[in-house]
C-alpha cells in the first residue's frame, strides 16, 4: 500500500506542483458537452461527464482516478512478468516512467489522452494473459478500454486496428509456437467500447452516434498538406463549391483552418454546415489524386512517429475557451487555475525534453531489434512489445493522417513504449519460455 501511495505520489507529482489538474485548450470543450446536452467537434460527452463528475471538488477526483488507474495496470502489467509482487521493482518503474516519459504530465491533466496507454496495456493484458487476471480484473481492463474508446475517437480507432493485429495473429497458420491472443476478451472489450461511445452520446446528448469531427479534421491535414490548394487550383471556378470564393484566403495549416475566428471555415458556417462540402471534396480528391494521398499518409506517419515533445500545447495563451467555461461554470476552479504555475507561465520544457524526447526516440526505435531478441526465447515478452508497436504504429496513422503530426498525440503513448523496452530488457535475463505447439490460446 505504501508503495502504491508513492507511486500515485509520482504521477500526480506536475499536478501537485502546478497547484491545480493541468488544463489545456480543450478541457472546456470537453466540461461543456454534458452541461450543454450537445455533440461538439471530437469532444467526447462521457469524457466531458467524467470532468463534471469531479467539478465540485475542483476536479482533483479526475486526475486521483487517473493515477489510481495507470498504477494498477502498470502494476498488473508487471506481475504478468513476475514483478507484480516486488512493490520496490513497480516503485522504481513509475520513478523512471515519471522522469523520463511524459507519463504523469498527462495522468495530472483534465483530458482522455492518459487512456491511450492504458488502452494499450489493457488490451495486451486481455488478449495474452487472461489465465492469470481474476474475474474482476478482466472486468475491470474491460471497463478501462470500453471507457478509453468512447472518451476520444482516435482510441477508438487504435483499439480497432491493434483488434485486427490480434485477429491476424490468431489466423497465423501452423508454425513457430507463439502464444495466440485470446479474442474473446479482447474483442469483447472492443464491442463494449463501440456500445458505450454510441449509447452514453444518445443518453447525455439524445444523439445516438459516435463523437463528430473525422471528416473535418481530415479535411484541415488536406489543407496543411497542400491537396486543398492544388484541388482548388483545378477546380475553381466549379458550380457547387462553395469554397472556391475563398480559395485566396486558403491557410496553410489545421490549426489556422479550425481554430481562428477569420477562417474561411468560420465564413462558411462552420464545420457542421460546411461537413457536407468537405465529405465531397474528399472523396473527389481521393479519386483525382490518389497517388499524393498516399504520399502524404506515409509522410505525416513517419513525421508523427518521432513527433513528441512533452508540454505541447500546456501554455496560459492557449487556454482562453477553458478559462471561459470555468467562469462561467465553475467560478471557485478558476480562482485555483489563475494561482497555479500553469497560469503563470512557470512551467518549463526544455530541460524535460532534453531527456525525455531522446528516451522517447531511442526506445521507439529500439521495439523492433527488441522484439526480434525476445521472439527466440521469450515469446510472453515478444507479444508484450508486438502489441505495443502496433499500438504505436496505429496512433501514428490515425493522428498523422486525421489530424496532421502533433507532439502531443504520440508523446501520450510512447511511455508504452519505454515501458516495453524495461520489461524486455529485464525478461531477457530470466530463463526461455518458448511455447510448445499444443499451448492453449491466449496463454503465455
Amino acid at each position: 500500500m505504501l508503495a502504491i501511495v508513492l507511486m500515485m505520489g509520482l504521477l500526480l507529482a506536475p499536478a501537485i506542483f502546478n497547484g491545480f489538474p493541468i488544463i489545456f485548450a480543450d478541457t472546456g470543450g470537453y466540461l461543456l458537452r454534458p452541461i450543454e446536452g450537445q455533440l461538439e467537434l471530437g469532444r467526447s460527452a462521457l469524457y466531458g461527464a467524467f470532468l463534471l463528475a469531479g467539478l465540485a471538488f475542483d476536479f482533483w477526483p479526475v486526475v486521483i482516478v487517473q493515477a489510481a488507474v495507470t498504477c494498477w495496470i502498470i502494476v498488473l502489467t508487471l506481475r504478468a512478468f513476475d514483478l507484480g509482487e516486488r512493490p520496490a521493482a513497480a516503485l522504481a518503474v513509475v520513478l523512471i516512467l515519471t522522469l523520463a516519459s511524459s507519463l504523469p504530465w498527462y495522468v495530472g491533466q483534465l483530458m482522455p489522452d492518459i487512456f491511450v496507454p492504458l488502452c494499450a496495456l489493457a488490451l495486451y493484458l486481455l488478449a495474452f494473459r487472461g489465465r492469470q487476471l481474476n474475474g474482476l480484473e478482466m472486468l475491470g481492463l474491460g471497463a478501462v478500454v470500453a471507457f478509453a474508446m468512447a472518451s476520444h475517437m482516435a482510441i477508438l480507432a487504435m483499439a480497432l486496428i491493434v483488434l485486427v493485429g490480434f485477429a491476424a495473429l490468431h489466423c497465423l497458420p501452423p508454425g513457430p509456437a507463439l502464444p495466440r491472443p485470446g479474442m474473446v476478451a479482447s474483442s469483447g472489450a472492443v464491442g463494449a467500447g463501440i456500445v458505450l461511445a454510441l449509447s452514453s452520446n444518445l443518453i447525455i446528448t439524445g444523439v445516438f452516434g459516435f463523437t463528430p469531427g473525422g471528416p473535418s479534421f481530415l479535411f484541415a491535414r488536406l489543407i496543411q498538406d497542400g491537396i486543398i490548394a492544388r484541388y482548388l487550383h483545378d477546380r475553381c471556378p466549379a458550380s457547387g463549391i462553395r469554397l472556391c470564393a475563398f480559395r485566396r484566403e486558403l491557410p496553410n495549416n489545421t490549426d489556422d483552418w479550425m481554430g481562428t475566428g477569420d477562417s474561411p471555415l468560420v465564413k462558411l458556417g462552420g464545420w457542421e454546415q460546411f461537413e457536407p462540402e468537405a465529405k465531397y471534396i474528399i472523396h473527389d480528391t481521393l479519386r483525382r489524386y490518389p497517388y499524393a494521398h498516399l504520399a502524404a499518409a506515409v509522410r505525416d506517419t513517419i513525421t508523427q512517429l518521432v513527433t513528441l515533445r512533452t508540454g505541447d500545447g500546456i501554455t496560459a495563451d492557449n487556454n482562453w475557451h477553458a478559462e471561459w467555461v470555468f467562469r462561467e461554470h465553475a467560478p471557485h476552479a478558476l480562482k485555483l487555475y489563475y494561482r497555479s504555475a500553469q497560469s503563470c507561465t512557470a512551467l518549463h520544457f526544455t530541460a524535460i525534453n532534453a531527456l525525455q524526447v531522446p528516451v522517447a526516440l531511442l526506445a521507439t526505435a529500439v521495439l523492433p531489434f527488441l522484439f526480434v531478441l525476445l521472439l527466440r526465447r521469450r515469446l510472453a515478452a515478444a507479444m508484450f512489445v508486438l502489441t505495443m508497436m502496433m499500438a504505436l504504429l496505429a496512433n501514428a496513422a490515425i493522428c498523422g493522417v486525421f489530424a496532421g503530426p502533433g507532439s502531443r498525440y504520440q508523446s501520450r503513448l510512447v511511455p508504452v513504449a519505454i515501458l516495453a523496452v524495461m520489461v524486455g530488457v529485464w525478461v531477457l535475463r530470466g530463463p526461455t519460455d518458448r511455447l510448445p505447439q499444443s499451448r492453449a490460446a491466449g496463454e503465455p
